[in-house]
């Protein structure tokens, strides 16, 4: 397993996520609605909204993961989000230098695929990712992509109407 690196504007990125004020506040049926939407797009059984702080990864919303958190250096979308205007898309993980040994692909909850949309706000930090989950080897279509973009433009909407 190969450890996610730091984005190059750390501190900003988390003074930016911290002034949202969303980290360990309770669901929110906005939210839930589009990782149900997302899952379902998509064809996956599980969807999160997840933001990422200096130890954690901690999910805003979720379909099918069954936890609220996990560590950062555990975390696929701490990966996702150094590269904020790209989607990071592991079609097979265990063929994925990154995460071939990963617990969850190994074990846990078997993650075969991941795509991952950072959640990019207005000042161009990457708060966290909206992102969809199989079990197995997997793929989008460029059509499922684009969608799972346009629901994480409504995710940073969301934030941003608070």
């Amino acid at each position: 397993m190969i450890l996610p690196k730091m984005p190059a504007n750390e501190a900003k990125r988390l003074s930016s996520l911290y002034e949202y004020h969303l980290l360990d506040t309770p669901p929110e049926k906005e939210y839930d609605d589009i990782t149900r939407i997302a899952s379902q797009i998509c064809e996956m059984p599980i969807s999160t909204i997840t933001l990422v702080d200096d130890t954690r990864q901690w999910f805003k919303s979720d379909q099918g993961m069954g936890f609220k958190e996990t560590p950062r250096e555990l975390a696929f979308c701490a990966h996702a989000i150094v590269e904020p205007d790209k989607v990071m898309v592991v079609n097979d993980s265990l063929n994925d230098i990154r995460f071939h040994d990963h617990p969850d692909v190994v074990g846990g909850i078997k993650i075969g695929f991941y795509a991952g949309v950072p959640l990019v706000n207005a000042d161009g930090y990457a708060l966290g990712t909206l992102c969809v989950v199989d079990h197995k080897p997997n793929h989008l279509s460029e059509v499922k992509l684009e969608a799972l973009k346009a629901l994480a433009n409504q995710v940073v909407t969301q934030f941003e109407m608070r």
